[in-house]
């Protein structure tokens, strides 16, 4: 077991804190203002993790804090009997470390996520969707039917001959559920809630994003700094998605990526591959993590195995 002490750990957790701030601070602003972002509130309303849980740094398993009172309530945490440096007085320091029933307990979250980790990593990515999932879900709809109160860029009639006159292949049953009943039809496709493994690809911007979401629901058996990474990525990402669906936020500075040229659709997919190859790595990372995490559940002991993978 790595022994953090607590110059050590709590370095790590203020250098975390303050890397996401940079994301979350803007957002609780907003918040307290009453006001939406039409692109940034996103991965703080689509997903469960809450702010403050996004800020607070984590070890992940198999590392003990030593003299670490803030941990002793925090999920998943419990004391350690492993042996552990004494302070300069001689005294023995309370170390926590993540409990092994925590860790058994979210073994089949484990195993569903690497499950599908796998699946999309044994995948070549598929480009060329062109982000048009945003496109269907406003399909059909008045102009004034918008899902961010957002106007459309081409209006209602513009946006509908758009995606009539494109071929649709959603491969995320996220996304494909929110496809408006005109639209759903037209999609290649029928990704279901219980198929994702057979349909999930590295090419998809929503499988890239949904990596944050895998990170921190493996929290804290993973460290903190792999779900920012994660973060970071679907930060980058989101941008792109919205950049390229049918609304107008030239109010909110964003530049279209006008995926209904031929120009905007060679724009989109050189940037959907580079975020290919960015997900690359932290999908490696999470499935390492997850093939670490199964094999120490199945030791009764809850010994650490294996070496940590890397984040990025």
């Amino acid at each position: 077991m790595e022994i953090l002490t607590p110059d050590v750990w709590q370095a790590r957790a203020r250098a975390h804190a303050a890397r996401v701030d940079v994301w979350v601070q803007p957002h609780l602003e907003r918040r307290r203002r009453g006001e939406k972002h039409p692109v940034h509130d996103f991965l703080f309303t689509y997903y469960s993790q809450r702010p403050a849980a996004l800020r607070r740094w984590h070890p992940g398993w198999g590392v003990l804090l030593v003299d670490a009172p803030e941990y002793a309530d925090a999920r998943g945490y419990s004391l350690t009997n492993r042996p552990h440096e004494p302070d300069i007085q001689g005294r023995e320091r309370q170390g926590l470390s993540v409990d092994p029933a925590h860790l058994a307990q979210q073994r089949p979250v484990a195993e569903s996520i690497g499950r599908l980790l796998a699946a999309t990593q044994g995948r070549p990515p598929t480009l060329g969707c062109f982000g048009l999932h945003e496109w269907a879900m406003v399909h059909g709809l008045p102009d004034d039917g918008t899902r961010h109160d957002v106007p459309l860029r081409l209006g209602g009639a513009g946006t509908d001959a758009v995606v009539e006159g494109h071929r649709i292949a959603c491969s995320h049953f996220d996304a494909f559920r929110f496809f408006t009943d005109t639209a759903r039809p037209l999609n290649t496709l029928s990704p279901g809630r219980d198929d994702r493994v057979a349909h999930e690809q590295p090419g998809c911007l929503h499988a890239g994003m949904d990596l944050y979401k895998h990170a921190f629901r493996l929290s804290p058996l993973v460290p903190s700094e792999l779900v920012a990474d994660c973060f970071a990525l679907a930060w980058d990402i989101r941008e792109l998605d919205m950049r390229a669906s049918p609304y107008d936020l030239a109010a909110h500075g964003y530049e279209p990526v006008r995926i209904e040229t031929a120009e905007g659709k060679q724009q989109y997919a050189a940037a959907q591959r580079g975020f290919a190859e960015r997900g690359a790595p932290l999908r490696a990372a999470l499935l390492g993590w997850c093939e670490r995490l199964l094999e120490a559940a199945d030791h009764p002991m809850g010994k650490p195995v294996g070496s940590a993978p890397t984040g990025s």
